[in-house]
């Protein structure tokens, strides 16, 4: 019997009707939704912990589940069980965590866990912004501390036409495809792509889901007027010794300048932690060593509020920059090409104190990555890049570890941003593959891999439709005045109110990343914003030319040479051969990489053009066909009383009868010909069957 704590409501977004329901599923848990759009279904749960922890930061978890039984499918492997969690399942977790997370209390470090779990999955109602717009609504019910509900919708632009959470051929045939997440008083969150798209188009699409997004928080709160409980109390965070800061705030401006004026970032940290640890050696001079800790505490707490409140205002009032830069400044570039003579193509994008390495790779159709997740557009990616941040790259000395959630969203961002300009695969039948290694970072490493793979791939000799770069840019709001940061550093990051990614080309976006951590980002700075990141992304793409603007004419000597054949299906299973030995054979002597799909369509992979040729002879011996009226050179396979079966090329062969084995009656076959001989026929019949009839006869009659 369903209990009387059931509670639902309908939100109707564009054409689609979206469904909360909770009380019924995961009821022990903090905060349990369950949404419904068409056959899609998703449980989202939450729950808050009551008892903070030992970090210095909001311990959030968010996981979200691919389940296959969703979608009607059995796992592979000898478990027969989910493994690991996948690229997509972590892209969708990193979109949910990252509009959640601000809302929190800055100071509440209570662990707090959400995991979506996919009931059902129908693949016209995709099953990621329905989980975030779960998580936003199990947490708003719950009594963790938003300070208010978060949902998101999904957005597609097809010849102009804006389409709120699209169908699967929708996002498919889209020019723009991005997910768009906030809440009633702003957006915080704008993840995705395009084809090329205008400033203007990107601005409309997030303003028009924003307005969706009002609708669902809306939703949300009626959701809990009917089934939310009380908010837990959170404890102000602690206050400053008045007595302590006031004297920072005195003594702390001259030293933090005088370190403000290096440059280099670390010779900079390093300035700026002597300057506190002097003031903090004058401050607790003659105190009781008992108090020092706390002191010492305090005056990094304090050093941390004077240093952001005076780098922001710097900005705002004098338009300096940490590094001296004015706001719309880039940082000194440099590229390098073909520095890996073995890679088929690589650069070096250097942006400052940030580079990227990046090499590429071409591949045949069988290097393509098997994908099988919900909503695989395809069964093989011939687009693959992978991002890597290691230690080194800020100075560290730390594990090798697995990649983080971090850097399979950097990597993803990149591929997403290149992905428009690749040509056709039937036009350039490679699988492509860059490989980003990040050996300095200092703010955007994931724009600098948009560049060096850009770079690399032209290296490669990929024809790409137009080079692609990227660049990160900040925000600095303090009241009405505002200040937008071109190609901002990592303090700057960590220091402004917000934090956009845009790639592109000349003529328009192809990637976009945002997250905002203040309301009130209104239609001006976006477009102000946007603008501003498109002279900059003009300037990258200046300098990148300087060393390569088009793919290279000739592919490097140790990339594959890929040449394509047709032969008909029913020539496959001779090429192929007993237990694939006749195509192995053809590989081993030509020394070349042969794939061959159900259609008969053959691609031949070699180094060089003579052994491509030796492939594609053989091929061309084995799949061919008799055709009537040509003369054959035949070896004489088999004798019998009425003619002879002589083969004319590999896997296929003829009967000669008696009465055409010459000019003259032959009484006999042996008196004219043995096995083993090599004769000339002519072919004269081909019947339904396949079965060819031939004359050496009339090869004679012709007298060659």
């Amino acid at each position: 019997m369903h209990g009387v704590n059931e509670h639902s409501i309908t939100v109707d977004i564009g054409d689609k009707t979206i469904t909360f329901a909770t009380g019924k599923y995961a009821k022990q848990a903090d905060g349990a939704v369950m949404v419904t759009q068409g056959d899609s279904m998703v449980l989202v749960t939450a729950v808050c912990d009551t008892r903070p922890t030992r970090f210095d930061f909001l311990p959030l978890t968010v996981d979200f589940q691919d389940k296959d039984g969703a979608r009607g499918k059995i796992p592979g492997g000898f478990l027969k069980r989910e493994g690991r969690a996948t690229e997509r399942t972590t892209l969708i977790a990193r979109v949910i965590d990252r509009p959640i997370r601000p809302l929190f209390p800055k100071h509440f470090r209570n662990e707090v866990q959400v995991i979506c779990t996919s009931i059902s999955y129908d693949q016209d109602a995709e099953s990621d912004v329905l989980a975030l717009c779960g998580a936003g609504a199990a947490l708003h019910i719950s009594h963790a501390p938003l300070a208010e509900a978060a949902a998101g919708v999904r957005v597609v632009a097809i010849d102009g036409k804006i389409i709120l959470n699209p169908t699967f051929q929708e996002q498919r045939d889209g020019d723009l495809n991005i997910i768009v997440a906030g809440t009633a008083t702003a957006v915080t969150m704008v993840e995705g792509g395009g084809n090329e798209v205008s400033e203007e188009l990107m601005i409309e699409a997030i303003l028009t889901a924003h307005e969706a997004i009002k609708k669902l928080v809306a939703g949300m709160n009626e959701l809990r007027e009917m089934a939310g409980v009380p908010k837990m109390v959170v404890a102000p965070p602690a206050e400053l010794d008045a007595e302590l800061y006031a004297w920072m705030k005195e003594n702390a401006p001259g030293p933090m300048a005088e370190a403000l004026k290096v440059t280099n970032k670390h010779a900079r940290g390093s300035a700026l932690k002597s300057a506190r640890n002097a003031l903090f050696a004058t401050y607790s001079e003659g105190k009781d060593a008992d108090t020092h800790e706390a002191i010492n505490k305090d005056i990094k707490t304090a050093w941390s509020k004077i240093l952001r409140s005076s780098m922001r205002a710097e900005v705002i009032t004098n338009n300096k920059r940490i590094d001296g830069r004015a706001p719309d400044k880039i940082r000194a570039i440099w590229t390098e090409v073909g520095i890996a003579p073995r890679a088929h193509g690589s650069a070096v994008f250097t942006r400052g104190e940030t580079q990227g390495f990046v090499t590429a790779a071409l591949g045949t159709e069988r290097d393509g990555q098997r994908i099988d997740w919900a909503g695989a557009e395809t069964a093989e990616r011939t687009w693959m890049l992978t991002y890597s941040f290691p230690p080194f790259s800020t100075g560290e000395a730390r594990p090798l570890r697995a990649p983080k959630r971090r850097e399979v969203g950097h990597g993803a961002l990149a591929h997403r941003a290149i992905k428009a300009v690749l040509p056709d695969f039937s036009e350039f039948p490679y699988v492509l593959r860059c490989t980003a290694d990040i050996l300095e970072s200092n703010g955007s490493s994931s724009m600098a891999t948009v560049c060096g793979a850009s770079l690399s791939l032209m290296d490669a000799g990929v024809p790409l439709k137009a080079p692609v770069a990227g660049i990160a840019m900040g925000l600095i709001k303090e009241g009405d005045d505002y200040a937008v940061l071109s190609d901002i550093l990592g303090d700057e990051d960590h220091m402004g109110d917000m934090d956009f990614k845009v790639t592109g080309t000349t003529e328009g976006i192809t990637a976009f990343q945002m997250d905002v951590k203040i309301a009130g980002i209104d239609k001006a700075i976006l477009t102000r914003a946007l603008a501003q990141a498109r002279e900059g992304r003009l300037h990258i793409l200046e300098e990148m030319a300087k060393t390569i603007s088009v793919g290279r004419d000739e592919l490097s000597a140790y990339a594959p040479r890929i040449h394509t054949l047709q032969i008909k299906a029913d020539k496959i299973r001779e090429l192929i051969g007993p237990g694939g030995k006749t195509i192995r054979s053809i590989q081993d002597q030509a020394d070349v990489k042969v794939t061959v799909d159900d259609s008969g369509k053959v691609q031949i992979a070699a180094t060089s053009q003579e052994n491509a040729d030796k492939a594609i002879a053989m091929i061309r011996e084995l799949s061919q066909e008799a055709e009537i009226g040509k003369l054959y050179m035949g070896v004489v396979k088999r004798i019998v009383d009425f003619g002879a079966f002589v083969e004319i090329f590999p896997g296929t062969d003829g009967l000669v009868h008696i009465s055409h084995l010459a000019k003259e009656r032959v009484n006999k076959v042996t008196d004219v010909i043995s096995e083993g001989d090599e004769i000339l026929v002519r072919v004269i019949d081909v019947d339904r069957q396949g079965k060819v009839r031939l004359s050496r006869k009339e090869a004679l009659e012709a007298g060659i």
